[in-house]
């Protein structure tokens, strides 16, 4: 919201879906420069702080280190563990939980070869893991997974682990891929100097971009509240509820439209005792006469038989009638 010489109005938010994990916002108009403000924080939040479900180590049977191979399966440790690294895994608790990865037959080992309890989804169950050349060779991996914040390096992992068998992964949980932004001139009556600020969010499945901003949001929300819990308003005048503002708005429009919609019920050519009788009970339209039905307008004083006949044979020649009763 802004104000200038008096005149008040709210910013909007629209949203363009490219694809489901790709979406752009536009939020319009914005006082100059307001834009650095909201993008810096809201990207921050965006790339660092959304949680995400990551693979931070992984045991693999017979191998106690990342650069050992595995005869007659194609790919190295190194590079299963490259492979697992990039698992879509969505999971709404964050409890660690550990997955099984079994194959002993020969051929592609993809994610959908690794098992689930029912609470947890690989979104790319093609992911490429490796290949196993001849059958009856057992591939036995214990895959850890943790639903976290930000970046965990392998030296971080390390203080929170005493098995030495296992191989740890560096883990990025953020399930936002790309944040863009852009930003152009836009302008409210002869107001001219205001911007629109164009977000374009990019995720990976887990989670939709309107999520990600939603939660953005609310993070940011929590902690600019401690900067007034007791939500004292400070030269309250030059300070808007932004929601209010919208919800006058629509009550505007609604109230447009309403004008637009009143039809004068004299005009349906009723005698002076019917139109006096629904003037009285402050029907004054043709609109709010057909939303009443017939016990209704029976209720009203001096409402005879003759008074039901008139209106509908007048809202019969205009192609409309009463609501029915229940």
């Amino acid at each position: 919201m802004h104000i200038i010489h008096n005149i008040v109005w709210a910013p909007k938010i629209s949203q363009n879906d490219v694809e489901k994990n790709n979406s752009t916002f536009t939020i319009t108009p914005l006082p100059r420069w307001y834009w650095v403000t909201i993008w810096n924080s809201l990207r921050r939040i965006l790339l660092s702080t959304i949680p995400w479900t990551q693979v931070t180590w992984v045991k693999v049977k017979w191998v106690n280190h990342e650069y050992s191979t595995i005869p007659w399966v194609k790919d190295n440790i190194v590079d299963i563990m490259l492979n697992l690294k990039d698992l879509i895994i969505s999971k709404k608790d964050d409890w660690i939980e550990w997955l099984k990865l079994t194959k002993n037959k020969s051929g592609v080992v993809t994610a959908k070869d690794i098992s689930l309890p029912a609470w947890i989804e690989i979104l790319n169950k093609d992911l490429y893991i490796t290949e196993i050349d001849q059958d009856k060779l057992e591939l036995d991996i214990d895959i850890r997974i943790e639903k976290n914040v930000g970046y965990l390096s392998i030296d971080e992992l390390k203080e929170k682990e005493d098995d030495v068998n296992v191989l740890l992964i560096d883990a990025n949980f953020s399930p936002v891929l790309n944040v863009k932004y852009n930003v152009e001139s836009t302008r409210v009556d002869d107001i001219t100097n205001l911007d629109s600020l164009i977000l374009e969010i990019n995720t990976n499945w887990v989670i939709t971009p309107v999520e990600a901003l939603k939660f953005s949001w609310d993070m940011l929300k929590s902690y600019f509240s401690l900067f007034n819990e007791e939500s004292m308003q400070v030269e309250w005048n030059f300070i808007w509820d932004v929601k209010d503002l919208i919800d006058r708005e629509k009550e505007d429009v609604k109230e447009e439209l309403e004008k637009e919609t009143y039809t004068p019920i004299e005009i349906m050519g009723l005698s002076p005792r019917t139109l006096n009788a629904l003037i009285n009970w402050n029907i004054l339209s043709i609109e709010k006469l057909t939303k009443c039905t017939e016990t209704k307008l029976s209720s009203i004083k001096w409402f005879w038989k003759k008074a039901m006949t008139e209106i509908r044979s007048s809202l019969k020649e205009r192609d409309l009638k009463l609501l029915w009763d229940d």
